[in-house]
Formats: structure tokens, C-alpha cells, sequence
């Protein structure tokens, strides 16, 4: 069984074409500007579902999806639940689907490793290239993360890496640099997209009763978003921003 959140039907942000995209419950990462954080807590009761249920929507949604579409699963972080996630990418696979996983790169096990030999597309949310600027807005180390990324090369996996652009703490050009240094070096990775940092989920916070972090930042300027596009098109042949 398959501990959810939530379903979004015909999604279009989430991976190529148009999307069914299944939100899982559960995170180990806690960044001070997530969007939903109601997704976090693993032992929040989401709602459970078997491998036939999920397959029977993919399959009433598959005329929307057109060559380009398909699934995806998406978080929390949906690689905690690799191990149940298999069994679902298998029969996806099965009937021709294609499909995705939006991770944080964090996890990298076995069941991880096999979950992959059924995905079409990583959408690798990198959050910070500097490890100590990694911790301050996760709470945890990138090296898993990077780790995961050069796993995923060695494997050619396919990649979208994704940057949400934060003012004051993901905005450093020196990081950008760095980052794009480190994505120019993999095959592997098709674009970045930049996402623009909001404060769309703060309500949420105020329903959990939980204290919002960021409330000083102020979203993005159009010359940031600039700047940041310019410099990760040095290193990566397609930027878009979200």
C-alpha cells in the first residue's frame, strides 16, 4: 500500500505533457520555505491505496496524455516509499506508460535503485550546491543528494534538475556557478528549471499551528530571475523559468 496526500489530475508542471500526479505523504527534508508542509510529518494519516486502484486512474487518464504524457510521483518525498513504489512503476512500465519521480535525491538504497530501472525521468530538486547553505534551509547535508545525481548519471537516467531561487539564501552567483559546474559534467541532465520562491503555502503553516520562516523574503524580481537564468545558461543547454 501506498500512503498519499493527495492526486492531481491532469497536471502540467510536474514532468512532460500532460500529468496524473501522485503527491506522497512524507518528508525528511523540513525547508524553511516549503510550500507543503502539510506533506512533511510521515506519520500524518494520508490515505492508502493499492498498486490496481492508482493503475485503474492512469488508465481512465491516458487519453488526455498525448505522446508526452504520463505519471509521476511527487512529495513529500516520495522515495521513502521506494520499496511500495516498485510494484506500481512495474505495471506502469507494463502498459506503456511513461513516467517520473520529483525527488530530492536523498534516498539511495536498494529498492531506490531498482524503482529506477522503471523511470522514464528524475525531476532532481537540488536545493543548494553549498553544503552548510544546504543545511541551514533543510536541515540536512547535500552529499546524499549530490551523490544520488551522479548515481543517476552513471545510470543515464534522464534528468530535469529543478532550483528554487530563493532571495538571500539560494541566490549566491558564486553557488550558481557552482552548481551549473556541477550539472555541466553530467550527460545526463536535460534542463534546469528555475522556481521562483512564494509565499503561496503560508496559510498552511498557520493551519498546522507551526511558525512560517520566511516571512521577511519577498518574492523574486524579474532581474534575479534573470540573473540566475544567465548564469546556468553557461553550463546547462536549456533553462527555463517556472
Amino acid at each position: 500500500m501506498i500512503k498519499l496526500h493527495s492526486i492531481e489530475s491532469l497536471g502540467t508542471f510536474d514532468g512532460p505533457g500532460v500529468r496524473l500526479v501522485f503527491f506522497l505523504q512524507g518528508c525528511n527534508f523540513k525547508c524553511l520555505y516549503c510550500a507543503n508542509p502539510d506533506t512533511i510529518d510521515c506519520t500524518s494519516e494520508g490515505k492508502l491505496y493499492d498498486v490496481e486502484s492508482l493503475m485503474s486512474m492512469a488508465r481512465n487518464e491516458r487519453p488526455f496524455f498525448g505522446k508526452k504524457g504520463g505519471v509521476t510521483v511527487s512529495g513529500g518525498e516520495p522515495l521513502i516509499q521506494a520499496k511500495e513504489l516498485i510494484a506500481l512503476f512495474k505495471a506502469l512500465k507494463a502498459e506503456g506508460f511513461n513516467t517520473c519521480i520529483d525527488t530530492n535525491g536523498s534516498v539511495l538504497n536498494d529498492f531506490v535503485k531498482e524503482l529506477l530501472k522503471y523511470t522514464d525521468l528524475v525531476l532532481l530538486d537540488i536545493k543548494e550546491i553549498d553544503d552548510d547553505t544546504h543545511r541551514r534551509i533543510t536541515g540536512r547535508s547535500n552529499q546524499r543528494t549530490l551523490e544520488f545525481a551522479r548515481y543517476l548519471n552513471e545510470q543515464n537516467i534522464p534528468v530535469w534538475a529543478r532550483y528554487v531561487l530563493v532571495p538571500g539564501f539560494t541566490d549566491n552567483p558564486e553557488h550558481l556557478h557552482r552548481l551549473g559546474k556541477f550539472l555541466n559534467d553530467m550527460d545526463n541532465v536535460q534542463k534546469i528549471e528555475i522556481q521562483p520562491y512564494h509565499k503561496l503555502g503560508m496559510h498552511k503553516y498557520e493551519a498546522l499551528g507551526w511558525k512560517y520562516q520566511l516571512p521577511e523574503v519577498e518574492m523574486n524580481s524579474q532581474e534575479q530571475l534573470k540573473a540566475a537564468k544567465e548564469i546556468f545558461e553557461q553550463y546547462v543547454k536549456e533553462v527555463i523559468v517556472n
